[in-house]
């Protein structure tokens, strides 16, 4: 199954000068399967705050090999209409969080996200994570 990596995830092995090891092992093997995506605003979050052009160009480099998912209008409708769901059921998420969901739940993807509010969204929203 294809999978959506999440912005901490992609920091965590990209970002940090000691990244995990084993997260770092997990992401390298769903790249090699081929079954990465990405979205606009992950990808964004990735290159934000970071100062040094070289850095910031190198990253984006690395970022390139990885398909976007296009974005619709469905998965900004779905990504509010999951955004009430929770907020009815007392839980707060960031716009890019009920968008990552609402594109994983359209698009039939996995999750991928070591951030724990997602366990607190898939209580009440159909999304699949691995972590």
């Amino acid at each position: 199954m294809k999978v959506l990596v999440d912005t901490c995830v992609w920091s965590a092995v990209l970002r940090h000068r000691n990244p995990d090891a084993e997260l770092t092992s997990r992401l390298k093997g769903l790249i090699n399967d081929g079954r990465v995506f990405i979205i606009g605003p992950v990808r964004q979050e990735i290159l934000s705050g970071i100062p040094d052009s070289k850095q910031f160009n190198k990253l984006k480099d690395i970022l390139s090999a990885f398909e976007d998912i296009v974005l619709k209008k469905e998965h900004f409708e779905k990504a509010a209409e999951f955004s009430n769901i929770c907020r009815s059921r007392g839980i707060q998420g960031s716009t890019t969080d009920f968008l990552i969901c609402a594109v994983a739940h359209l698009e039939n993807l996995i999750i991928f996200t070591t951030d724990n509010d997602f366990e607190n969204y898939r209580k009440h929203l159909s999304v699949n994570i691995i972590s």
